[in-house]
C-alpha cells in the first residue's frame, strides 16, 4: 500500500521532495525517520545526488526490503539503515541537515519527546520536514458508496483515537513549543479524476480492502455486504476517482 500510494500519488510525492531539495545544501545529510519501504529515502536520493541519508526504522523485515530498494536504485554507498525505536533512545544520527517524517509522527507515543530527539539530531540551521495524511483516500463517487465510506473512515478514525494514534495534530505547534522556528506549512488536496490507472485501481482496491479487515466487526451487516459489493464490483467501475489529503509542516532549528 505504501509503495502504490507514492507511485499513484507520485506528483505530489515529487513536489514535496523538491521542495526539502531546496532547503538544503546538495551534500546534505539526511534523516528519514520511520522510513518503512524506504520511498521517501530513495526519493530524497534521488532529488540530491550528492546528499548522504540514513533511513530509521524498527522493523528489520522492512529495512531489509529498503536495502534491497536502495541498492537496485544504485544508492546503496549513500545510504545507511538503522533498525531503532523511535519511542525509545535513539543511537546518533546527527549532525543532520533534514530530518524528514513521512506519515511517522502521529505513531509516536510523546511528539514532545520526539520533537526534542530531532532538534538534538539537526545541526544549527537544520530543518525538519514533517508530512502527514489525515485518513485513507477515498475513490467513490456515488451517493450511497460515498455515504459508506464516510461511514468507514469514521470509524477508522474512532479506533485511531481509541489507539492514542496523534492524528490531526496541528504539527506547525507543535514545531514552535519546541523550539523551532516556523519554516513553511502547506495542505495538499489531491484528486485525480476518472478514468483511472490499472495502479489507482489497484490502490483503490487495496486500500478498501484494508479497511475491511480493520473494521468488519465494528460496521453494521448492512455496511459489510455493501462493501463487499463494492470491492466485487472495483474491476468493472469507470466511475471511480483518488481524494487525498495530506499536511506538510516545516521547522528550522
Amino acid at each position: 500500500m505504501l509503495d502504490l500510494d507514492a507511485e499513484v500519488l507520485g506528483d505530489y510525492y515529487r513536489e514535496v521532495i523538491g521542495w526539502a531539495g531546496q532547503l538544503v545544501p546538495a551534500d546534505a545529510r539526511i534523516v528519514d525517520l520511520g522510513a518503512g519501504t524506504g520511498t521517501g529515502t530513495i526519493a530524497l536520493a534521488r532529488q540530491l545526488p550528492g546528499a548522504t541519508l540514513t533511513a530509521v526504522d524498527v522493523d528489520e523485515e522492512m529495512q531489509a526490503g529498503l536495502r534491497e530498494r536502495v541498492a537496485a536504485a544504485g544508492f546503496a554507498d549513500r545510504v545507511r539503515t538503522v533498525r531503532a525505536d523511535l519511542d525509545g533512545d535513539w543511537p546518533p544520527l546527527g549532525p543532520a541537515d533534514l530530518v524528514w517524517a513521512s506519515a511517522s509522527m502521529h505513531h509516536l507515543a510523546d511528539p514532545a519527546r520526539t520533537l526534542g530527539q530531532v532538534r538534538e539530531v539537526l545541526r544549527p540551521g537544520g530543518v525538519f520536514m514533517i508530512t502527514e495524511l489525515d485518513g485513507f483516500p477515498r475513490f467513490l463517487t456515488d451517493p450511497a458508496g460515498s455515504a459508506l465510506e464516510e461511514r468507514c473512515q469514521a470509524e477508522l478514525a474512532r479506533l485511531r483515537l481509541e489507539a492514542g494514534l496523534h492524528m490531526g495534530l496541528d504539527w506547525g505547534a507543535r514545531l514552535k513549543d519546541a523550539g523551532f522556528e516556523p519554516a513553511g506549512e502547506r495542505r495538499f488536496a489531491i484528486e485525480l479524476p476518472g478514468p483511472l490507472s490499472p495502479q489507482a485501481r489497484r490502490y483503490a482496491q487495496v486500500t478498501l480492502e484494508r479497511t475491511r479487515d480493520r473494521i468488519a466487526e465494528h460496521l453494521s451487516a448492512a455496511d459489510v455486504t455493501a462493501l463487499d459489493a463494492v470491492l466485487a464490483d472495483l474491476p468493472s467501475r469507470d466511475d471511480l476517482v483518488v481524494r487525498a489529503t495530506r499536511d506538510v509542516w516545516i521547522g528550522r532549528r
